[in-house]
Formats: C-alpha cells, sequence, structure tokens
C-alpha cells in the first residue's frame, strides 16, 4: 500500500465522520425530525445548495466512467459532457420559487409529497415510490462499484474488501446524519472535486508536453479521437442532440436533483446558486472529460476505462498530490450515495409507510424506523455490487433515462399546466417508464437517437391526452387543487 497516495484519502474519511457526528446532533435536538433527516429543515444557503446540486449530479460516472468513455471516444465525449453545464440552471430556474412555495405550503418533505398533494392519488404516489427504489438501486449500485474500484486502485486491496470499507464509511455518517450531513459534506466535498479537476488537467497537460502535442498524439493514434463523433463515426449529430435532454433539461426530473429545489432559504440563495453551480459544473465536466481524452495520449493501452482516472493521476502527480486529487472522485461518489440513500429510504418510509400502512406511527418509532432502512438500503446495494459491469457510466445513464421518462411531464407540467390530472400523471409515469424500459432493451438507439427522447415524448403525449380527455371525472377534487396550487 502506498501510503502517500492512501493518507490524504484517509484524512477526507475522517473529516466526512466528523460532519457527520455534528450533523446527528441537530437531529436529536430537532422538534420535526422528517423535516430535519430529509431536507436539512430548509435551511440551505446559496453556496452549499450549488455545492449539493453539484455533488449530487456529479458522480461516479463523472469522475471515473465518463472520463474512462472519453478515453475510448475523445473529444467527442466531451462535447457530449458539456451539455451538462446547464443542469443547475434549468432545475432551479424551471422548478424555481414556485417549486419552493408550494413544498413549504403543503409541508412535503420529498418529491412524493409534492405530487401526493398535487394529484391526489394513492396510486400515482405508490407507483412513483417504486420508480423511484428500482431505478435509483441501479443509480446506487453503479456509486458503490465506483467507490470500490477507487479504493482498490490506491490501497491494492482486493476489490471486495475496497467495497466494503466504501460502503461503511457512507452508511455510518448518512445514516446517523442525515440531509444536513449530506448537505455540509457536499459543500466539503464541491470544493474537493473542483480543486482536483483543475489539478488533475494541469498535470495532465504538463505530462503530455502540452495541448498541441497531445493533440498530435492523438491525431496519431486515430483522427477520429479529434472529431465530434468518435473514431468509428459512432455518434451521429442526432445522438449528440439527444443528450440534450438525457443529461441536460431532463435532470428536471430526477428526483435526488428536484429536491434541493426545496431546501434552499430563500430566493436569494437560489439566485447564488444558479450562478456558483453553473460555474462550478462547467468546469469540472470539462476538466474531468478532457483529462479522460488527453490520458489517451500520456497512457495509451489503458484497457478498463475505469480505471484510466485513478491511474492517470498517480502517473502525472506526486503521491500525495495524487491522493489529494483521487478525494475528488471519492467525494463526487459519495456525496451522490449519499443523496441516493435518502432519497430511496424517504420514499419508503414517509412516502409508503407512513401514509398508507401507519399514519400515526410515534416520531421515535420514524426515527428509528428511517435509520435502519438507510443502512439496510446501503446493504442490499453492497450485495448488488459485488459482480460489477465494466462501465459505470451506462448503469447510471440507464438509471437518469428512466427516472426522467417517469417524472419529467408530472413535475413541470403539474406545477405549472392546471388541466393536469391524476389520470394524466398516471398514464404519464406507466407509458414513460414502460416503454423506455421495452425501448431500451430492444431499440438502444430509435432513430438514431438516446432511448430517452421517444418515451419523454410518449409521456407528454399521455399526459396531456389523457388529462383532457378525463378532465370531468372528479372535477370538484381538480378544483380543491387548483385552489391549493393556483389560489384561485
Amino acid at each position: 500500500m502506498n501510503w502517500s497516495v492512501t493518507l490524504p484519502m484517509i484524512i477526507f474519511l475522517v473529516v466526512i465522520f466528523i460532519v457527520g457526528a455534528y450533523a446527528a446532533r441537530h437531529i436529536k435536538s430537532t422538534d420535526n425530525f422528517l423535516q430535519e433527516y430529509f431536507l436539512g429543515s430548509r435551511q440551505l444557503g446559496g453556496f452549499i445548495l450549488a455545492m449539493t446540486m453539484v455533488t449530487t449530479y456529479g458522480s461516479a460516472s463523472s469522475f471515473i466512467g465518463g472520463p474512462g468513455v472519453a478515453y475510448s471516444v475523445g473529444l467527442g465525449w466531451v462535447l457530449l459532457a458539456m451539455i451538462q453545464v446547464v443542469t443547475g440552471y434549468f432545475v432551479l430556474m424551471v422548478l424555481g420559487k414556485k417549486f419552493a412555495i408550494i413544498a413549504r405550503k403543503t409541508k412535503s418533505v420529498t418529491l412524493i409529497d409534492f405530487l401526493k398533494e398535487r394529484y391526489n392519488s394513492k396510486w400515482v404516489v405508490i407507483l412513483s415510490a417504486l420508480t423511484i427504489i428500482i431505478f435509483l438501486f441501479s443509480s446506487m449500485a453503479s456509486q458503490w462499484v465506483g467507490g470500490g474500484r477507487l479504493i482498490q486502485s490506491l490501497t491494492g486491496l482486493s476489490y471486495t474488501a475496497s467495497l466494503f470499507i466504501f460502503a461503511v464509511s457512507v452508511l455510518v455518517y448518512v445514516t446517523i446524519g442525515g440531509f444536513r450531513a449530506v448537505a455540509i459534506t457536499d459543500s466539503i466535498q464541491g470544493i474537493v472535486m473542483f480543486v482536483g479537476t483543475l489539478t488533475i488537467l494541469i498535470g495532465t497537460i504538463i505530462a503530455g508536453g502540452g495541448v498541441g502535442h497531445i493533440i498530435s498524439e492523438l491525431k496519431s493514434i486515430n483522427p477520429g479521437l479529434i472529431t465530434p463523433y468518435g473514431p468509428h463515426h459512432q455518434y451521429s449529430a442526432s445522438y449528440i442532440t439527444s443528450f440534450w435532454l438525457l443529461v441536460g433539461v431532463g435532470v428536471v426530473g430526477l428526483p435526488q436533483v428536484t429536491v434541493r429545489a426545496m431546501s434552499y432559504k430563500n430566493s436569494k440563495s437560489m439566485h447564488r446558486a444558479v450562478i456558483i453551480g453553473t460555474i462550478v459544473v462547467g468546469i469540472i465536466m470539462l476538466g474531468m472529460h478532457l483529462s479522460g481524452v488527453f490520458a489517451r495520449a500520456v497512457m495509451p493501452g489503458i484497457k478498463v476505462g475505469d480505471e484510466v482516472m485513478p491511474m492517470l493521476a498517480m502517473k502525472v502527480l506526486p503521491p500525495w498530490l495524487a491522493g489529494v486529487v483521487l478525494a475528488a472522485p471519492m467525494a463526487a461518489i459519495m456525496s451522490t450515495v449519499n443523496a441516493l440513500l435518502l432519497l430511496v429510504s424517504s420514499s419508503l418510509v414517509k412516502d409508503i409507510y407512513l401514509n398508507y400502512i401507519q399514519p400515526k406511527a410515534s416520531e421515535q418509532k420514524v426515527r428509528r424506523l428511517s435509520m435502519w432502512v438507510t443502512a439496510i438500503v446501503g446493504i442490499i446495494v453492497l450485495v448488488m455490487s459485488i459482480h460489477p459491469p465494466n462501465l459505470l457510466i451506462w448503469l447510471n445513464l440507464f438509471a437518469f433515462g428512466g427516472l426522467e421518462a417517469a417524472f419529467i411531464w408530472p413535475i413541470v407540467l403539474g406545477l405549472y399546466w392546471k388541466k393536469g390530472n391524476t389520470y394524466g400523471a398516471l398514464a404519464s409515469i406507466i407509458l414513460g417508464v414502460v416503454s423506455y424500459t421495452i425501448i431500451q432493451k430492444f431499440w438502444p438507439n430509435p432513430f438514431d437517437m438516446n432511448p430517452v427522447v421517444l418515451p419523454v415524448v410518449l409521456a407528454l403525449v399521455a399526459y396531456i391526452a389523457v388529462s383532457l380527455l378525463t378532465s370531468r371525472i372528479k372535477q370538484d377534487q381538480q378544483e380543491l387543487v387548483i385552489r391549493k396550487f393556483w389560489g384561485a
């Protein structure tokens, strides 16, 4: 084990544990456990909001899987990755103040709370919770695998032992600290990610003899590496454009990101987060994916894409600095796992158990159950991650697409279109998920586009058509919802 590389990672993990213990004090003293554990009592300022959005969205795929694909595909993948710059802007500006105001008015703690109030339907709640649980297990598995592989590359331990170390590190502080621990550590992790990105990019450029020399080397390896379409012209203009939906505007439909839009303190915090978040995401996405491409010239011949960034850091940087830089992907992975763990546990505890199984459960019982469920979900994902796929990014993007197809229209049109109703939401969720799963399996690139595009279009048509066709059913109930959401 190279202690010069490993020690900075150990120090990082110790700091994270201390933050979890600090946040646990707030949970013990709070008057409203659910608001504190799952939403940090809605007290996020602009900087913390920006960082928690950046780190929740920036994950193993951004720091390990994405640069690994960029290593193989070249600058075309950097172009795709840069679409993600707009994510924070779209989430906060599309949902904006209205979403936060409605969440406070209806005392919504989770996204499903919002959907329950908007559509007043048990089936919308249950379908939404099941969709979140199913797809987020895929996403969490990719993060667990990323953490295990990163620790393996640093310590030389077996993958299984490394995976166990990562799982224990995350589970302890998330379980005891809740959303506040996640938000505060996200700020630390965001800074580490930002500094680590710049450091490894600069180190790679120096090791490669400058940008000009690196580009020449890439061209000599394969001229397609420096085109937008990849070395085998595998990415068409329509496919690249379709990525705007998957990792750009469609992020509005990701529950783990949208819940951040109901947790900020005031409108000033939101506006500040839009600016900070957009700048930080832009630099991180550009820096990490460019590093992945440039690594092809510095270290040709790497076979497993997920090993590119750890190997690159240890080659182009002094050992102690490589340890600091490799804390960046660890930060990204841990912060995403935190958010997903809390989202799945809140779906089980808040959205299913409290709504339909035991509505009058005591505060003490809810507190105990929330922590146990968070821990058990993490253990299940740990078991799922023991035999991982080769490239994490595809597992993560699969989960993204499924969640977006299910939720984008019930959230956005539910917030802004008065005629949207329960039946439209149910049709949109069901058709979105079913069509996405079928297309992903049997028609992975429909019309040379990402498989998420067609399901999102079908879900939109279903939402509008079914809402209009059923507009006269339960009109009194719909009028109550309109008064609650629009005041008229």
